[in-house]
This record gives structure tokens, sequence and C-alpha cells, in this order.
């Protein structure tokens, strides 16, 4: 009996030690406040963890206030997140959307958990302080919000990006003077997919019957499409959230100005070396 009784304690020690030596859940997330918080709150919306009352949307790892297993949030540049998906880095990586398709990944149908479309976060097109009002501005402004837009994003997309333009155009302003604009160009920076799809696909035809060119410029990173604004390069961007517009001029103490709200992308969670969410499941 003394010895069955020792080797069941051997063993429950042995148990013990096992899982406090494990090592914990990793998940990749982006290093930015604002895609850092979000990522954060699917994870809480999905019961991994709870973050600390009243943290908002720039939640960062210092704000998670209890975990249903051991994890480590590992922070790095948005763009490389499906790298670590793909290369099996990690155990999990939360991957904005844009960065998700330019992959090959389909939120909907490759994510373990995905984001409601109901979200605060509208991608949006920005121009520098000073210039929204302007008719290039409003032109934009009618061939991004149009019919045209809603139908091409709603059926290219199938639920990976979601249209949010709630009054489309038909494509044009009946206040702006179009034949002032004729000959003339609107420089764009965006990223990939959707929005320089989106761009070039739809809005640049539409700007075209009225002989405006649009000079689409796509860019790999979540700064430079602001400096580029900012510092006059280009007129206007496409490829951020609101909150991280927000985010950006309160820290860089830039004036860009949103002049149209388009779509939402669901941020998604992607397996890497894990291929169900069982490992985020406490063990009963």
């Amino acid at each position: 009996m003394k010895k069955i009784l020792a080797l069941v304690l051997a063993l429950a020690l042995t148990l013990s030690l096992t899982a406090a030596l494990a090592d914990p859940i990793t998940i990749a997330v982006p290093n930015d406040p604002t895609n850092e918080g979000r990522a954060l709150l699917l994870l809480q919306s999905n019961g991994v963890l709870t973050l600390k009352e009243g943290v908002g949307l720039e939640a960062t790892k210092l704000d998670v206030e209890s975990t249903a297993v051991e994890i480590e949030l590992i922070e790095v540049e948005a763009s490389t997140l499906p790298e670590y998906k793909l290369n099996k880095d990690v155990d999990y990586a939360i991957i904005n959307n844009n960065f998700a398709l330019d992959a090959g990944l389909n939120p909907v149908k490759d994510s373990l958990a995905i984001e409601s479309a109901d979200s605060p976060y509208v991608n949006v097109i920005s121009v520098k302080a000073g210039n929204e009002n302007t008719d290039a501005a409003k032109a934009l402004v009618a061939a991004a919000t149009s019919q045209q837009v809603v139908d091409y994003i709603n059926e290219k997309y199938a639920g990976a990006a979601v249209a949010t333009i709630e009054n489309p155009t038909n494509g044009y302003d009946d206040t702006v003077d179009y034949a002032a604009l004729n000959g003339t160009t609107i420089s764009i920076a965006a990223t990939a997919v959707p929005h320089e799809e989106v761009l070039k696909d739809v809005v640049a035809p539409i700007l075209a019957e009225k002989g405006i060119t649009l000079d689409v410029r796509e860019v790999t990173d979540y700064v430079t499409p602001n400096t580029m604004v900012d510092g006059g390069d280009v007129f206007a961007n496409y490829f951020a959230h609101q909150p991280y517009q927000d985010s950006f001029n309160k820290e860089n103490g830039t004036d860009l100005v949103t002049i149209a709200g388009i779509h939402v992308e669901p941020m998604a969670l992607y397996g890497g070396k894990q291929e169900t969410l069982d490992a985020l499941k406490p063990v009963k």
C-alpha cells in the first residue's frame, strides 16, 4: 500500500513539474497601439484573457489582468505577421486583414476566430488638414463612396472586407467643378489588398470618366502613408482604420483629416503551430 501511495505521489509530482516547465502558448500580435489593443479585444471576446477594466482601444500586454492558460504575447510589426503564421514560428498569430489577404489568407475560411464586422475599425481615406473641402477631395470621396465600390467590396471579398458606406453615390458630386479638374492627377498611397484593388479597379475608372487620373502608390507599412500625406508627397491615403489615424495624429503631431469611411476588415486569429483553439482552453 505504501509503495502504491509513493508511486501515486511521484506521478503527481512529475505531472506538476511537467506542467510548470511547459512552454507558454505563443501568440503574435501587431506592435502598434491600436492594432495590438484590437487583437487583445479579440482574444478577450474568445475567452483567452481578461483585460483590466477601462483600458480602452489601445491596450497592451501590460493591461492583461488574467489568462485562461499561460500565454506569451509576442509584439511584432503588423506586416510580418503572416510570416509568423505561415512559418509556424508561433502557436497563433492575429493578423490585420489587408496583410492576411495579401498573403493569400482568407479570414473567413482560414481563421480560427474572427472579429465581428460591427466594429469601430472603419478603414478611411485621409488628407492633410486644409485639403478636405477641395474639389479634388470631394471628387475622390464621391467616387470612393459609390454604389460601384459597395458592390465590388461585398462581392469580391465575401465577408473578408465589408463596405460601410451608408449613402452610396453614383460616383460623382454635383457640387464639384469637374471641368476644372479635367487633366489633373490625384495621388493616393494605399496598401495592396483590398485598398489598392478598390482604387485601381473601381475608383480610378470613375474619375477617368471626368478626365482625372488617379495615381495609386502602393505602400507596405503603416507609417509611410501618413508621412507621405503630411509631407505633401501624395494628396491622400487609404490604408488604415480611424482609431489608428487618431492615435497617429496624437503621437506625431500631424493633422490628418478623414474625408470618407469605406469598409471594415475583420481582424482574425490564425493557427501557426496549432490547428485548433484547444491549446487556448484550460485543461479540465
